[in-house]
């Protein structure tokens, strides 16, 4: 018994030895840099700077394969102690938030018919192409909130997603999920936007959404330098986006919005104490 014992033993410790010297010879060496870098990124694993995790990017980073700017999430103070870590220059991107361009929740917009599967959009997309009659609107379902990394959307009771201006980091899972492509960056800076995703002609628009674009040009025409019309949308361009505001109260559906007045209908995000009564600083 003995002896048995004392075998197991001396196998177990000649094992024991030979992994000790296995993990030495072939060890992979981490560039410290790359440990560094990952302790200031933000840790979500969102994949907005273009790498399957943080793990990923730290060591695409430390190999100089990848910029030290793409951190998103993690902001002007992430970026920086990056690039201090690498010993190059601070290059903040200029920060964008997600804006879904619809407003055209269960009230304002008329569905196909009702959906009673799972509550996921892009499982109602593939049945006859979704409920919602607009082929470009929100379907409602809430798929954008729950893969939202940051808590940054709700769904208003009447099913519209909704994005805190505040909350979001421009990390892009949101539009990943949307399989109708409503959800877009914008430069946080912007706050005008017209919310609608419908390309169909004002005559269609009007029969299934009360609050969609109609491409009237009114905008347009109020600001042209502010706005432009393709494929019956209108769009702002957001290096006009302070002239763009003159637009706002001319549009007779009510589809362009400024962000810094508030959010959409039904909507429980508020303004920063700072913004209200007037434009966002």
């Amino acid at each position: 018994m003995i002896e048995a014992v004392v075998s197991i033993g001396g196998i177990g410790m000649l094992a024991a030895v030979a992994l000790g010297i296995a993990a030495k010879k072939f060890a992979v060496e981490v560039d410290p840099r790359e440990l560094a870098i990952l302790e200031v990124l933000s840790g979500a694993n969102c994949g907005a700077c273009g790498y399957p995790g943080c793990g990923a990017y730290a060591k695409a980073v430390a190999a100089g394969e990848a910029s030290a700017s793409l951190c998103t999430p993690g902001g002007a103070e992430a970026i920086e102690k990056v690039a201090h870590i690498m010993g190059v220059a601070a290059e903040a991107a200029d920060p964008q938030v997600a804006v879904v361009l619809c407003q055209g929740d269960n009230r304002k917009a008329k569905n196909k018919y009702r959906y009673l599967g799972i509550a996921d959009c892009q499982s109602a997309q593939r049945l006859a192409d979704g409920p919602k009659t607009c082929p470009g609107g929100c379907l409602g379902l809430g798929s954008c909130m729950r893969v939202c990394p940051f808590g940054a959307i709700e769904m208003t009771a009447d099913g519209l997603a909704v994005i805190s201006r505040e909350a979001c980091t421009g990390c892009r899972k949101c539009i990943q999920v949307c399989p109708r492509a409503v959800i877009r960056m914008a430069p946080r800076a912007a706050t005008v936007h017209v919310l609608c995703n419908s390309h169909d002609k004002g005559a269609v628009v009007r029969k299934y959404c009360s609050i969609g674009c109609v491409a009237c040009h009114i905008c347009q025409k109020t600001v042209p330098e502010a706005y432009k019309v393709e494929n019956f949308l209108a769009v702002v361009q957001h290096e006009y986006d302070d002239e763009a505001l003159a637009a706002v109260e001319k549009c007779p559906t009510k589809c362009i919005r400024d962000f810094a007045e508030g959010y959409p209908e039904g909507s429980t995000y508020k303004l920063p104490a700072k913004s209200a009564p007037g434009r966002a600083a």
